[in-house]
């Protein structure tokens, strides 16, 4: 597994729970749980890694420290 920060917060609109992983861009998913929606995004990064690593991509390293919000 690996240890990038994760976001998760409920959408009004979608009325679905929102994952996002910010240190890799377009990697989000959603779910009707937060355990769902923390389940499929983990899937989603290791989908991402997989697939960069088959192109030969560059995978960023987690930074290990939380992200500053604005």
């Amino acid at each position: 597994m690996h240890k990038y920060e994760i976001i998760i917060y409920w959408s009004e609109e979608d009325q679905v729970f929102v994952a996002e992983v910010p240190e890799l861009p377009g990697s989000s998913s959603h779910g009707d749980s937060h355990d769902a929606a923390l389940e499929n995004v983990n899937e989603a990064v290791e989908l991402r890694i997989e697939t960069a690593r088959e192109f030969g991509t560059h995978i960023p390293e987690p930074k290990g420290e939380r992200l500053m919000l604005a």
